[in-house]
This record gives structure tokens, sequence and C-alpha cells, in this order.
């Protein structure tokens, strides 16, 4: 009992160190931008996607390393679902919120395909080896040299902000946030572990649920705090640029560490997460916005899955 009290508190210590770490990387490494003059256009495209995706990567690369592979892909899955149904279903019911058609046009099928480039993948072949890895990272480093490209042609790329902080104060931020995203990591992976044994849970169960979502919190704070300002676009891009560095950055690079074996029942969580990409993109594609109506439908699809899956254990 002891034992599973501190592991329960090592979990939280985990959650927190991702959360504040991932939240005091993005300040750090957009300050560092700034001082170098990036454009804001392009911080907001590739520095706050990956910033918030900095858990699910600490924890899957972690999970990787340590060969918890359920835990590796079921928290990438996991976490874009949870992104998709509820996130953005609890920010439409905060307010309306309008969709770029850029948005529309580029990233949201970009995203279809990958998920379903996924999915293919998994069914062919049940792992993501290490040349399907190396196939999702030359995907995303294809996918953000063609974001700066198109962001410096836009004439707002030109407007860059006053640096929050000097250039050796921004490193030091962000090596250190930096640092307590992997220790929070192996602490989340580690905890999660003893307790889905300690419960008769599967690790799958665990990364679907536990840490995904705690691992998505960043992409929800994020998200609804740009909502309350306003900033529909980051909200909605936020999320989409995230569920697309979940699947091609961090299977990738977890795939290049050790390539991750997937159980067959991983296919219908994945079909889901394709469903819950498609959904959005159709609701972003009547009269580009999403309502509390659609906001309803998203979080009644998650409520559904959550039950479908602790069933399933």
């Amino acid at each position: 009992m002891f034992e599973m009290i501190i592991q329960i508190i090592l979990l939280l210590i985990g959650f927190v160190l991702l959360i504040k770490g991932a939240d005091y990387f993005v300040d750090g490494a957009t300050s560092i931008a700034d001082v170098l003059k990036v454009p804001s256009l392009i911080i907001g495209l590739t520095i706050v996607a990956f910033g918030t995706s900095a858990p699910e990567a600490a924890v899957s690369t972690a999970a990787a390393i340590s060969g918890s592979n359920a835990i590796a892909i079921s928290n990438v899955v996991g976490s874009n679902i949870f992104n998709i149904l509820f996130i953005i279903g609890i920010c439409a019911l905060v307010g309306t919120m309008k969709v770029d058609p850029k948005l529309i046009r580029k990233d949201m099928p970009f995203l279809v395909i990958v998920s379903i480039l996924l999915t293919v993948i998994v069914y062919l072949t049940w792992q993501i080896s290490r040349i399907s890895a190396l196939i999702f990272l030359i995907f995303i480093v294809a996918y953000v040299t063609y974001l700066v490209y198109d962001a410096k042609k836009s004439p707002a790329s030109k407007v860059v902000e006053k640096p929050k902080y000097s250039l050796p104060i921004s490193l030091i931020i962000a090596i250190i946030s930096l640092a307590g995203i992997i220790i929070g990591a192996q602490l989340v992976v580690d905890s999660s572990r003893y307790i889905a044994l300690s419960f008769g849970m599967s690790e799958t169960l665990v990364g679907l649920t536990i840490v995904s979502i705690g691992t998505s919190l960043p992409e929800l704070v994020t998200s609804l705090t740009a909502i309350k300002k306003g900033e529909n676009n980051i909200a909605i891009g936020n999320i989409v640029g995230s569920n697309l560095f979940n699947i091609l950055f961090i299977l990738g690079l977890s795939g290049i560490i050790h390539p991750i074996a997937v159980g067959h029942n991983m296919i219908i969580d994945l079909l889901v997460m394709i469903i819950a990409t498609v959904v959005l993109y159709v609701f972003g594609l009547t009269d580009h916005e999403l309502d509390k109506k659609e906001g309803i439908i998203l979080i009644a699809m998650f409520l559904v899955y959550m039950a479908f899956i602790i069933i399933r254990n």
C-alpha cells in the first residue's frame, strides 16, 4: 500500500514536470527565436506545436528505450484522440470556433493522410520498423520546411516580437525545462507501469487513458487560453500541428530508437483516431467553423470511446 502511494505521488510529480517543463520550454524556445529574429508566424506554426507535444515525445521515447512498446504507441494514439474529441470539443463549447481556410485546405487533409498511413503500416506489418520511422521523420522535416517557406511568403511573417528574455537566459530556461520534461517522462512511464500491473490493467489501457490524457494537458491549456483570447486559429492549429508532430516526429523518433511492436487490438484505436480526424475535417468544412452542437458531438464520441476501452480491458 505504501509503495502504491509513493508511485502515485511520483506519477503526479512526473506530470507536473512534464506540463510545467513544456510550458517553460515554449517560453524559452520562443524567446530564442525572437532574439534570432525568426518570424513570429513561424514560431507559432512550429515551436508551439512541438513544445506542447514535448511531453508525448518524452514519454514515448522513454517508453521505447525501456521496451514498453504498448505505452510508446498508445500514448500517441490516445493523445491524438483526446486532442480532437475532448480538447476541440471543450473549446467549441466555450465559443464558436472559426477555422482558417488554409488549415482546411492544407493541414487538416495532410493530418488525415498521415493518420491513414500510420494505420495502413500497422495493419500490414503490426509494427513500426526503423524504415517506417525514417519515413515519418522525412515527412515531418518536409512538412516543417514547407511551413517555413509558406510563412516567409506571408506579409505577417515580417513581424517579430520583442524577446521576452536575453539569449543566455532563454537558453538556460530551455535546457532546464527540457531536463524537467525528460525526468518527468521517466517518472510517468515507470509509475504508470507499476500501477497498471498492480491493478491488472494492460499497458495499452494505461497509455490510452492516464498517460495520453496527462501528456495532452499542455494542448488543453494552450487551446483554452487561445480561445479565451479570441485566437481560434491558434487553438485549432495547435491541435492539428501537435497531432502531426505526435505521429511523424514522436513515433518516428521512438521507432528509430527501438522498433515498436503493435498489438492487434490497437487497430481499433487507430480507426477511432482516423474517424475523429475526418469528423473534425468535415466539421471544419461546414461554414468554416465549429459550434456548440459539434462540440457536444465530439465530447460524446470521446466518452463512448473511453467507456469502450475500459470495458475492453
